[in-house]
């Protein structure tokens, strides 16, 4: 072959669907039919090259064909339409009025259907006679009707059917639809009948003339000597069946079995000598395996004639065929290939060569992504035209190039060496560049493949079971400081995301956090939310964001601070296919962290004594130091306003916080030189890391001989923390256990809330404190008998003052009061922590 094959694209139509089968259908005139696997047949204009009208069916469309009348006649899934296509256009564009340019939308209702029946899948008109083939419930069923009249198609009669049973129990495609079958028409010619006969073949309808000794020995000589068309049926179960229409009694018989679906039936004329006559039917399966069926000689010495049949192998899957005089070409999807059939007969003759060798190796021509083809034209010139559809849905024309007779007769002359190999360097640029493409797609697939296996790694990490939150791998802290701003105080959270584990958070990732304050019972609980998104956090690296927790006054102790990943699923797609997919656009799941608590031990602004204001405040803090020691003045006596004081107290063991408290901050010291204890307790209780929060006052240290702390609560109250070390006489198991020694944590504010808040805030610490004790820690310590006693009597008393108050005829203005002193007489009579 000469020359490089030209593809020129003439229209596109969008991407194929799956429910039917498409189809390139040459018309009357110059009109190109395609049916693109959907409910909608486009008729194209050759000469104009654009779309003339859009017939849109009720169903699917598997097949198509058009009458010399003319006539057009559309298989669905439900039955047949037909109808006059010019007429039709015509009147719609009376009706509607749209412009010429425009192409006719049209609507073609059940006014056309002329023939219903269920699973159409093919359809073929030979003379007078339209055949469909359909799938019933257990049979493959052929029915013959008579076609209706030119001038006004109604209903057409049925006037025969033939069945055979279906040899497996599903023959359906990926949509759940009937796979694609094949019709073909074969004709007996011996010379002696036109072209043009009425009852003759017509070429528009890949109607073939046999030569009459292979027709006769295929279909018997009754059928040679009525002259009677023989319908060839291409099943999906891989039979080739063959029914001759003119002879009484006839019925369907399978002539050969491919055991694959059948894709295409043709016929090719082989010889150049005699091309009136084809000589060769061509079958070809879906796998790939092809049946030549021609005239062999049984024995060479006898001379003996039969009809054989050839097998042989091409490479699948064959998505659609046709064929030419002496050539097959096919599609496998990914490449449009042609395999010339003229040397297998030529060498037929030669008994020395080897029959697998017979058949020359397919030619690439450089085409992919075709599934429907039409027949082959051929120009005055000899260049063979081929129309076909790609998967794109675009209507594409391939001219290829003379085909030489004399191959390797004679070197080509020096002028044509060079265009072939400007050809061939054209046709490497080409592959080269389909091949950049596809290494480019190939990258954006790994790449996007491996950042969904660390999310779906990720994701099992976070989720797995019996993992406690706060010992995540990707978990959150917290530090807390305050700012002021516009005269008012306002809590500032710097949360810092911690990456311990061995992924990375890539493009994608939110880390989500919802502040909740403390709310009462049946009070809807308010929130507030803060999304941080962020590119990339590898491991072992930290992500801060810093965000206002509220106001001073506006806030209610504690805060729970709940932190989360929340990954988009649109980040797997780039930009230009976010179109294509809006519903990723909003698509994403949350993995939940651990949880915070702000509790008011975090909350507290210390007050440092007046000596200890630095000398480079600015004015603005020492006002507010001057006003701090009024307030702790006043609380002191020292002022003319005393307001009432509330107090609470919590006892501790002095020898349990020796042994847990003094290892936990890795104080090394000697023994001579032993660390203040009540010191070293306040300042684990201001400045100690609890729960992954921490205060803003990390630099500070408490002083070491310090027992008393001032500080200032969120709402403004003064509060008074003193720590010190008591000794209580307890008896042990009936005996004098003498002294022991305990930590005394007592607060005092004139804000109830505050004393509130601050005492759960301790007793929380206390109790995370227990639970990380070491066993041996635990067993040294022994639980005070007596005075267990002696408190669960007094919570005795208090429980029946508590049901007979509830119970009795107080009213709300007494209530409360008394509840608050029952409160007072529980905080003044403490269980002992040991």
């Amino acid at each position: 072959m000469e020359g490089r094959s030209a593809v020129e694209t003439w229209a596109e139509f969008g991407f194929l669907g799956k429910s039917g089968s498409p189809k390139v259908t040459f018309g009357s005139e110059t009109n190109v039919f395609i049916s693109t696997g959907g409910n909608e047949v486009y008729v194209f204009s050759t000469d104009e090259r654009k779309v003339k009208a859009v017939l849109q069916f009720p169903d699917c469309v598997t097949d198509l064909v058009e009458s010399d009348a003319p006539l057009l006649f559309v298989a669905c899934r439900r039955g047949v339409y037909c109808f006059n296509l010019q007429l039709l256009l015509h009147r719609h564009r009376s009706s509607s009025g749209a412009a010429s340019s425009s192409p006719a939308e049209v609507n073609i209702s059940s006014e056309f259907l002329v023939a219903g029946a269920d699973g159409v899948s093919s359809l073929l008109l030979v003379g007078s006679v339209l055949l469909t083939l359909s799938q019933g419930g257990t049979s493959w069923l052929l029915t013959l009707y008579k076609r209706p009249e030119q001038t006004l198609p109604s209903f057409c009669e049925v006037i025969g059917s033939f069945c055979i049973p279906l040899i497996s129990p599903v023959v359906q495609g990926d949509a759940g639809h009937t796979t694609k079958s094949v019709l073909n028409c074969v004709y007996y010619d011996d010379g002696t009948a036109s072209l043009s006969s009425p009852g003759g073949p017509d070429t528009r309808y890949s109607h073939v003339c046999l030569e009459p000794l292979l027709f006769k020995h295929l279909f018997g000589v009754e059928a040679a000597l009525a002259k009677s068309p023989v319908i060839l049926c291409g099943l999906p179960d891989g039979r080739l069946c063959f029914l001759p229409l003119r002879l009484p009694g006839s019925r369907l018989r399978v002539l050969h079995s491919l055991e694959q679906p059948v894709v295409f039936v043709g016929a090719s004329v082989v010889m150049e000598t005699d091309p009136r006559h084809a000589r060769c039917l061509v079958v070809v399966g879906e796998q790939g395996r092809m049946v030549l069926i021609r005239m062999d000689k049984a024995d060479p010495e006898r001379g003996d004639i039969v009809a054989g049949f050839t097998e042989v192998c091409v490479s699948g899957p064959v998505e659609c065929g046709c064929v030419d005089h002496s050539c097959l070409y096919y599609s496998t999807g990914s490449d449009l290939l042609m395999l010339d059939l003229s040397e297998r007969s030529a060498g037929r003759e030669d008994k020395e060569r080897n029959e697998e060798g017979d058949l020359q190796s397919p030619t690439s021509l450089n085409v992919c992504r075709v599934i429907a083809l039409n027949e082959p034209t051929r120009s005055a010139a000899g260049d063979v035209q081929l129309l076909g559809l790609s998967i794109r849905g675009q209507l594409q024309s391939f001219r290829l190039p003379v085909r030489r007779q004399d191959v390797g007769a004679s070197k080509p002359p020096a002028s044509q060496v060079s265009p072939s190999v400007k050809d061939l360097l054209s046709a490497i640029g080409d592959v080269c560049e389909r091949a950049s493409v596809l290494k480019t797609v190939i990258k954006s697939k790994n790449q996007t493949l491996r950042q969904l296996n660390q999310v779906v790694n990720i994701s099992f990490l976070l989720t797995a079971h019996g993992k406690s939150r706060e010992h995540l791998p990707i978990r959150c802290r917290s530090r807390v400081s305050w700012s002021r701003s516009l005269q008012k105080d306002c809590l500032n959270l710097t949360c810092v995301l911690e990456n311990t584990s061995g992924y990375v958070l890539e493009r994608g990732w939110t880390l989500s956090i919802t502040i909740r304050p403390l709310s009462c019972p049946g009070e809807e609980t308010s929130s507030v939310n803060f999304s941080f998104p962020f590119h990339s956090l590898c491991s072992g690296e930290t992500l801060e964001v810093s965000l206002p927790a509220a106001a001073a006054a506006d806030m209610v102790f504690p805060l729970t601070v709940n932190c989360s990943l929340i990954f988009s699923l649109s980040s797997f797609l780039a930009e230009e296919d976010l179109v294509s997919f809006p519903e990723l656009q909003n698509s994403c799941f949350s993995l939940p962290l651990n949880t915070l608590t702000v509790d008011w031990l975090h909350a507290l602004q210390v007050i440092r004594p007046k000596g200890t204001v630095p000398l480079q405040s600015s004015s603005t803090d020492t006002l507010q130091a001057f006003l701090s020691s009024r307030q702790v003045r006043c609380s002191r006596g020292g002022g003319t306003s005393n307001p009432e004081e509330y107090s609470v107290c919590v006892c501790v063991a002095s020898e349990f916080l020796r042994t847990t408290l003094m290892l936990k901050n890795c104080i090394q010291q000697p023994e001579s030189a032993s660390p203040n204890l009540c010191s070293t307790l306040l300042d684990w209780l201001l400045l100690g890391d609890h729960e992954g929060v921490q205060t803003g006052r990390q630099g500070e240290k408490m002083d070491s001989n310090s027992q008393v702390l001032h500080a200032r609560a969120p709402r403004g109250s003064t509060v008074k923390i003193t720590a010190k070390e008591v000794s209580v006489e307890e008896e042990i198991s009936g005996r004098d256990g003498g002294c022991r020694v305990f930590m005394e944590v007592q607060i005092e504010s004139s804000s109830v809330t505050a004393v509130c808040g601050l005492h759960h805030a301790v007793l929380h610490r206390m109790q995370t404190l227990l639970k990380k004790t070491p066993d041996e820690a635990a067993s040294s310590t022994q639980v005070q008998s007596s005075g267990l006693r002696r408190a669960l009597q007094r919570a005795e008393v208090l429980h029946t003052r508590i049901s007979e108050a509830l119970s009795g005829g107080l009213s709300s203005g007494q209530t409360n009061p008394f509840l608050l002193s029952v409160y007072q007489e529980l905080r003044e009579n403490p269980l002992l922590i040991v």
